[in-house]
């Protein structure tokens, strides 16, 4: 494998700063590299669908929810790492597209649910498959065993800090 953007970053910084081990830069700064490409990649199916990864995950929340692809605002949060706020923003766009409504809760009448309209659920069950592909196509450029060890690595480190 030959040099990468990194591995020029590390030269310089070993030739100015021969005191610090910058190992670690190499690491997170590949890590960081390759979340900025493939979220791109990600991106691009989403606005196929006319939309982005923070209206996706609103729907795909719902979606997995299972029938009858309704949620509380409270549990859609805490499908996410957003404020309240920003949940907020989200429905409103969502609903505002005719994607989602908001219903009275049948169990409390002073809350609501946040419901997939029919419309939402083809979009949603449409975006679903292409972005499943795509994640193919990105991840086909390892080999299996080479996915296998990745993932594995990539599910210890994330636990240390979840």
């Amino acid at each position: 494998m030959g040099e990468d953007h990194v591995d020029r970053i590390l030269a310089q910084w070993r030739r100015e700063r021969p005191d610090l081990d910058v190992e670690p830069m190499g690491l997170l700064g590949r890590l960081a590299r390759l979340s900025t490409y493939l979220g791109r990649e990600v991106e691009k199916t989403f606005l196929e669908f006319g939309l982005s990864s923070a209206s996706f995950d609103v729907m795909a929340a719902l979606r997995r929810s299972g029938k009858p692809y309704r949620l509380s605002p409270g549990d859609l949060l805490a499908t996410t790492m957003i404020t309240s706020g920003t949940m907020t923003n989200r429905i409103d766009q969502l609903e505002k597209a005719g994607l989602v409504e908001r219903l009275t809760n049948p169990e409390d009448r002073r809350s609501v649910l946040i419901a997939l309209k029919p419309e939402g659920l083809d979009l949603v069950e449409r975006a679903v498959t292409a972005h499943v592909a795509n994640q193919h196509r990105l991840t086909a450029l390892l080999d299996p065993e080479e996915r296998t060890a990745l993932d594995a690595i990539a599910k210890k480190y994330l636990a240390a800090f979840e």
